[in-house]
């Protein structure tokens, strides 16, 4: 791999804007920041431009094809909230650069016929067709009623490589299915403190405000949803606070949720060209299942939390293109969501930084999420200056994934 300086941009090292113009990449690391480019160096010059460490989707449900979407737009790390991308089963993943890097919950504990069984259509088998042998060990299913149930699962999870653990707290009020089975507190608490115990991080889905206060009582760590059931009030803002969780609002899914659909991204030529057909009419459509859903109830929330000094995390739950999951794309809806973050009273440069550094730090990503000495180079290169204009992230110019430049059409 030769050695590449990249000369003359703005740099946004994920929390502040350095006044170097040169960073030099060597063996899929980032080797000085602020020097001349060394001599023999590939140079790309960034004239123009800002270059930023690569995004980080911090919800989806994904495969190789969506991970390969997701790099198209300088999402160069998606952390899997639902699926098969655990440690024992990503190693394709792990040495493949044209493709987004993974980690993964594996699947989260819900009760026999709970979340997310009732997204469904009755005849829709997502991931592989019935039959069909997942790749390496099968994955560790972890429907769960007790605590004593919960409490055994989590060792398998871990032992299967799941990176942090998942919770459904979830009544199927805001899918439009209330009354399916949900985890109960008992067994939720028993879960939380045994994953607690071998040292993993705890993620609850939680679409609502009595879902949410479920899983601070259970200790949890963070959540992978923001409420959107009701306003939010001081004393849940001030309990999550208090609390130290980590939040990932995904604005984006709620806004579907509530039926508003992405046609204005889907518009915008800059994702359009990067999109097939299929993604097109996902954007274009909507969940739809909570139209008595305010958006500006959750924007107000997203607010709130940002004030309160919580730790938001840039997310977006996408997961297939179909159109009863729509409004959502990989990659490309990040973006959104940086947009909306911005709506909410993020400065661009705080929405950046919830899309890189605050979610390394929250995850135990050690090696990303910043641009230093001795990290990934894993890197997004846009025209203009989104630490001014959120909109610019768009304007791809260049992405690095391992130090290793992605080379698509329209893409220089």
């Amino acid at each position: 791999m030769s050695i590449t300086a990249i000369v003359g941009a703005k740099i946004f090292d994920g929390e502040t804007t350095l006044t170097a113009d040169t960073v030099v990449i060597d063996d899929g690391v980032i080797t000085a920041v602020g020097t001349e480019a060394p001599a023999g160096a590939t140079v790309v010059d960034g004239s123009g431009a800002t270059l930023l460490p690569g995004l980080i989707d911090a919800h989806v449900h994904t495969n190789r094809d969506a991970l390969a979407l997701a790099l198209r737009f300088g999402v160069t790390t998606e952390l899997e909230m639902q699926g098969t991308h655990t440690g024992s089963r990503r190693a394709d993943i792990t040495a493949d650069d044209s493709v987004a890097d993974v980690r993964s919950a594996g699947f989260g504990l819900t009760p026999p016929g709970g979340h997310p069984a009732e997204l469904f259509p009755p005849d829709f088998h997502p991931g592989p067709p019935p039959g069909a042998a997942p790749a390496g060990p099968r994955p560790v299913k972890a429907d769960v009623s007790t605590p004593d149930e919960a409490i055994a699962v989590i060792p398998r999870l871990v032992a299967d490589g799941s990176d942090y653990i998942k919770f459904m707290v979830d009544d199927g009020s805001v899918e439009g299915h209330p009354g399916i089975p949900m985890l109960d507190q008992e067994t939720l608490a028993a879960g939380v403190a045994e994953a607690h115990s071998h040292g993993m991080r705890t993620i609850a889905h939680a679409m609502t405000i009595e879902a949410t206060q479920m899983a601070l009582d259970a200790g949890i760590d963070g959540f992978a949803h923001l409420f959107m059931d009701q306003p939010h009030t001081e004393e849940i803002i001030a309990e999550i606070r208090d609390a130290g969780v980590f939040v990932v609002p995904c604005v984006v899914l709620n806004a579907s949720m509530i039926g508003i659909t992405a046609d204005r991204l889907a518009d915008d030529r800059r994702v359009a060209s990067r999109i097939d057909a299929s993604w097109d009419a996902t954007l274009r459509s909507s969940f739809g299942r909570y139209p008595q859903g305010d958006l500006d109830d959750v924007l107000a929330s997203v607010a709130a939390l940002r004030k309160a000094g919580v730790d938001l995390l840039v997310g977006t739950d996408v997961s297939i293109p179909e159109p009863f999951m729509g409004g959502l794309a990989h990659g490309a809806s990040v973006h959104h969501e940086l947009q909306y973050f911005v709506q909410a009273g993020f400065t661009p440069s705080e929405a950046l930084t919830a899309a890189t550094a605050t979610t390394a730090r929250r995850f135990g990503l050690d090696d990303r999420g910043r641009l230093a000495v001795g990290l990934r180079a894993d890197l997004l290169l846009v025209d203009g200056d989104p630490t001014m204009n959120i909109d610019d992230t768009l304007n791809t110019r260049g992405v690095w994934r391992n130090g290793v430049r992605l080379q698509e059409t329209g893409m220089p």
